[in-house]
């Protein structure tokens, strides 16, 4: 199955092969040089290479690891017993093991981040941790301050370049697969989801179903993007909903908010329409002076997938 997605089956193994910019990569060189890695937290933005920076490094020493996904596995019941049977056995290869705990910022800060430092103290000598988050302020201090933190958000600077870098890299993958395509579509789509490299790959291998990539696909990408919404909305998958937030923040909440609103008569059933209206006016509202954007938007899809009848 990982094969058959493009996002593994293109995954770098090696740091160098990775879209990273110039500082954060010469850091990461270092701990190939030597051998081994601290415990670690790579913090940036979903999609820009938190992971792949991670596993390459692993790889590349030649050192066993295990990876946890925080926001499918959130619960203290993994520490007691994935985590503890990981890291309290000795690597077959030698060495020091590794523990990935992929978006640790979805972890309970009540139980379960608390529970992890004292993993971390615990298994020091024969585990190594590294924590991948969205957002730094989501992981609690004490652990933090055990695994350090490395930014992966892009200078203003370098954007230009490691965008046209990831761009090459989309269209060898198209050639690589055989797919015809208009690099004016190419780079539309790199430019629209910059950085997030994952979703550029996703996309493009969505798009390549018709074996062609065309100008055709830019009129249906928001399009895609809401009903996509809209189905986990009608099956109440909040986490999935709460992904699709993270990864469509790029738009402005009052256009989205609009495109919402121009979309519900042929998701929701007429009877609702007018508590969603409502709902919608609130929360465009506040989207004009909220600190925090994600939570206003998921906040507002909450709210109307607890009270939309879904078509």
């Amino acid at each position: 199955m990982e094969e058959f997605l493009w996002v593994e089956k293109y995954r770098p193994t090696k740091v160098e092969s990775c879209v990273l910019p110039k500082q954060l990569k010469e850091t990461l060189f270092e701990f190939v040089k030597a051998g081994e890695l601290p415990n670690i937290t790579f913090s940036g933005g979903p999609g820009v290479g938190k992971t792949t920076a991670a596993k390459a490094i692993l790889d590349e020493i030649g050192s066993s690891y295990m990876m946890i996904n925080g926001s499918e596995e959130s619960g203290i019941d993994v520490l007691r017993t994935k985590i503890r049977n990981f890291a309290s056995t000795v690597s077959l290869y030698g060495g020091r093991k590794y523990l990935i705990l992929d978006e640790a910022d979805y972890l309970n800060p009540q139980s379960t981040q608390p529970a992890l430092r004292g993993f971390i103290e615990e298994f020091s000598s024969n585990c190594g941790f590294i924590l991948t988050c969205n957002y730094q302020n989501r992981i609690i201090p004490a652990l933090i301050s055990r695994c350090p933190t490395y930014d992966f958000s892009i200078p203003k600077e370098e954007k230009q370049e490691l965008a046209g870098d990831f761009f090459k890299r989309a269209l060898k993958i198209l050639k690589d697969e055989d797919i015809d395509f208009e690099p004016k579509a190419v780079a539309a789509l790199v430019n629209k989801h910059f950085p997030d490299w994952r979703r550029v790959i996703n996309e493009l291998q969505r798009y390549a179903v018709s074996g062609k990539i065309d100008s055709g696909i830019l009129v249906n990408i928001t399009n895609d993007n809401l009903n996509e919404l809209m189905g986990y909305m009608k099956q109440k998958e909040f986490t999935n909903v709460r992904k699709w937030v993270v990864n469509n923040l790029d738009n402005d909440p009052v256009r989205l908010f609009r495109s919402l609103y121009d979309n519900l008569y042929d998701a929701v059933d007429g009877s609702t329409i007018p508590h969603i209206v409502v709902i919608l006016g609130e929360y465009q509202y506040k989207s004009a002076f909220v600190a925090d954007q994600e939570i206003n938007t998921l906040a507002c899809l909450t709210e109307i997938m607890a009270r939309a009848k879904f078509k």
